[in-house]
């Protein structure tokens, strides 16, 4: 009979290990980064283009794009497509990004050879319809409409001009204007220039039969072995703080942060680590302060965000409007603290042991692994990143992140508060 009563032996993790994935490259060149040994009938495909808003010609046209992908091919228009995924059991998930596209199928493994087909005639016979254009403008525009009313929107988009500039992919915003000049003639050149396969991720239950099938079909989609570089962009940082009044909003949404270094970075263990500290979490200072204290909104949050040409640190809270002076100068006063008092050894211990504790929690199925896995291979990182990471975090100690967080966390903030 269990014994209820003796709580289970306790066991350190020392190491974050990623299961090992194959490596093969389609005769067309193209590298596929295949994970199997999903117990469940279920396979994933995901294909990665470089073709997010930092290659935009025209302020939507990757959005656009990639949305327009499901909405009608040469044979099919979008009801037929709809329809035919629904019988089989199967979906599609499309993921325009800053810097990627990602269009995935989930499919049952019996069906695969029956909706792969068709899932890859979509990315190499889309012909974007005038109709389902002028459909997906007008949602698009109506949700916008929406969103200019929210505060959190607003400062969002604001903080980001801040830190890039209003003309750099990652700052720039699209506005109705934007939508409303776009049509189906940039769809079509932005997807015929910059839609060509970079990787492909698969994991699920794999055997050789399928393995020859993706081997076979993959290689409709187009493949350009030449490297056409990156465009670059001038980043044009505005650290003058602004505030934002909006009638009739009782709430203030406020932005705070900075760029720092990214993942190569020797310092970005200690920054994962102080960020979490900061306000990664349910217990931490951001929030035992502005949230348990002094009860001036019910989340505040620290985040890294990391783009493939940009990392930065991001602070977020919404206030009432009459506190939001009280809540900018607390999160300054913790962030002072942060840089110029060591942390304390108990709450460097119960911080480390979330931290790790939520990364082993991120790979406790093949497909949240396969997205550490995907990291990887898109952001050219060494493969035992994420294995380096956690032994270095499991060394830092309160003199390190103190240095560190002068080093990286110190100086001038961004600052955004509308409402």
């Amino acid at each position: 009979m269990l014994d209820r009563s003796t709580a289970p032996s306790h066991a350190e993790i020392n190491s974050f290990n990623l299961p090992a994935p194959e490596i093969y490259h389609l005769s067309s060149g193209v590298p596929m980064i295949m994970l199997r040994g999903v117990a469940q009938r279920i396979i994933k495909v995901e294909l990665i283009f470089s073709a997010g808003k930092w290659f935009e010609s025209k302020k939507g046209v990757s959005h656009f794009t990639a949305l327009m992908l499901e909405k009608g091919t040469i044979t099919k228009n979008s009801f037929q497509i709809a329809d035919f995924f629904d019988r089989h059991g199967a979906s599609i998930e499309i993921s325009p990004g800053y810097d990627f596209v990602s269009v995935s199928l989930y499919s049952l493994t019996e069906n695969i050879s029956k909706v792969l087909p068709v899932f890859l005639e979509l990315l190499s016979t889309s012909v974007f319809p005038e109709n389902e254009l002028i459909l997906q403008k007008g949602i698009f525009n109506q949700n916008l409409k929406v969103s200019n009313e929210k505060t959190s929107f607003i400062a969002s988009k604001l903080f980001r001009q801040h830190l890039f500039g209003d003309t750099h992919p990652y700052g720039m915003s699209i506005e109705e204007s934007d939508v409303n000049q776009l049509d189906r003639l940039d769809l079509s050149d932005f997807f015929t220039h910059h839609f060509s396969l970079t990787k492909v991720f698969v994991v699920g239950s794999i055997d050789d039969d399928i393995f020859k099938l993706l081997s076979s079909e993959l290689l409709i989609i187009q493949y350009d072995a030449k490297n056409k570089g990156i465009p670059s962009f001038f980043v044009s940082e505005n650290i003058s703080p602004e505030y934002v009044e909006k009638d009739n909003s009782v709430q203030s949404s406020l932005r705070l942060g900075k760029g720092t270094i990214n993942r190569s970075h020797i310092d970005y263990p200690a920054l994962v680590l102080l960020n979490h500290i900061f306000g990664g979490y349910f217990g931490s200072r951001l929030m035992k302060n502005i949230r348990e204290d002094k009860g001036l909104t019910y989340g505040i949050y620290s985040s890294l965000n990391n783009l493939r040409n940009a990392t930065f640190v991001l602070i977020g809270a919404d206030v009432n409007r009459i506190n939001k002076d009280i809540a900018i100068n607390e999160i300054k006063n913790e962030l002072s603290l942060l840089c110029n008092k060591p942390i304390g050894t108990q709450e460097l211990l119960m911080a480390k042991n979330h931290l790790l504790g939520s990364l082993q929690l991120e790979i406790a199925n093949p497909f949240s692994v396969i997205e550490k896995i995907k990291t990887i291979h898109l952001y050219g990182l060494d493969d035992s990143f994420y294995n380096n990471l956690f032994i270095k975090i499991l060394d830092l100690n309160n003199i390190s992140l103190q240095r560190a967080a002068n080093d990286h966390l110190g100086g001038n903030l961004i600052e955004v508060a509308v409402g």
